[in-house]
């Protein structure tokens, strides 16, 4: 048996820039973090032939092209399995749909236990193209590659999406004292709202493909603020990140009618006025996580708490997509 995890991740800077619609005419930048909150994948081989799945659904099948779901269907199709014998099982610490990129760490969990089932090493930024090349490029999807590359390399990165479709991997340059604040006072809460992402960022990719001078206009902005957002981090200046973070979500809310709705502003200005500097939706909008950036993270806490919402806590993930068990 082989167990795959890879990390969920939050996005401190920038989100937005790294679709492809964007990034190829202007180029992308953002800063991620992968936290210790994960999705697991393992893979064993059956008594009998056939390819069993176990995930929220459950398929048995004879021939791989019968798989319903279709980021494995494309995962296996490019193993090249003549005589299928495999059963693969997904298990999460975090529901799908709350906005922390549990799409691409799935798909990261699934080829890395694949390859490792068949004895085959992949290293990082292969393992998040093979990722994005079956969601963006042979599924359709009108998502960005933040999920994959975070996923796989783990850490506090930041990422410079280029025109020609190659992505650059660096590290955050933030002090132990820094990221130890961060920890502490970034604090999510799951606002009970569960949603694909899809709608929001075809929207965004439409727009963007089509010349939107408006939806241009906010990306540039918000991929400037992924830059502030790095010098103030690096500068072990996390309030000013915090402020930056308002910022962005005000920018972010712009982008689209459906990003947030008049409870998620409720709780958000909620949370500004007690104890919060800065905060947004994590992921793609219209539910999920709020995550704030707190002054005073137990004010911010008990007032959370009173209005319903529960607090997912976390810390950072430093080591990527891995095997677990082999």
């Amino acid at each position: 048996m082989i167990i795959a995890r890879s990390p969920l991740r939050i996005t401190l800077g920038g989100g937005g820039t790294d679709l492809p619609s964007y990034y190829r005419d202007h180029e992308g930048f953002l800063i991620a973090a992968a936290i210790d909150k994960y999705v697991y994948v393992t893979v064993m081989r059956p008594f009998t032939e056939g390819v069993y799945l176990k995930y929220s659904d459950l398929e048995h099948v004879a021939t791989v092209d019968e798989i319903r779901h279709p980021i494995i269907r494309e995962a296996l199709r490019m193993q090249n399995l003549r005589t299928p014998q495999i059963e693969i099982t997904t298990l999460a610490d975090i529901p799908a749909g709350t906005g922390l990129g549990s799409s691409g760490s799935f798909t990261t969990a699934l080829l890395k236990s694949l390859h490792a089932h068949r004895r085959q090493l992949i290293l990082p930024q292969e393992l998040a193209e093979l990722a994005c090349h079956i969601e963006i490029d042979r599924l359709g999807e009108p998502i960005g590659k933040q999920d994959q590359y975070i996923a796989a390399y783990g850490g506090l990165t930041c990422f410079t999406f280029h025109k020609n479709d190659t992505v650059t991997a660096e590290p955050l340059k933030a002090s132990m004292e820094t990221l130890f604040d961060l920890e502490d006072n970034i604090l999510l809460f799951f606002t009970g709202y569960s949603r694909s992402a899809s709608g929001i960022l075809k929207d965004q990719k439409d727009r963007t493909q089509n010349s939107d001078n408006e939806m241009l206009t906010n990306l540039h902005f918000v991929k400037e603020l992924g830059y502030r957002s790095k010098d103030a981090l690096e500068a072990g200046d996390a309030m000013k990140f915090g402020e930056l973070m308002h910022d962005h979500w005000e920018h972010k809310k712009r982008r689209s009618g459906g990003m947030s709705n008049p409870k998620i502003d409720e709780w958000y200005e909620l949370g500004m006025k007690n104890g919060a500097i800065g905060g947004k939706l994590v992921g793609a909008g219209g539910g999920g996580f709020l995550m704030f950036y707190a002054a005073d993270r137990n004010k911010l806490r008990h007032a959370m708490s009173k209005a319903g919402l529960e607090e997912v806590r976390f810390g950072f993930d430093f080591e990527g997509t891995k095997v677990v068990l082999s």
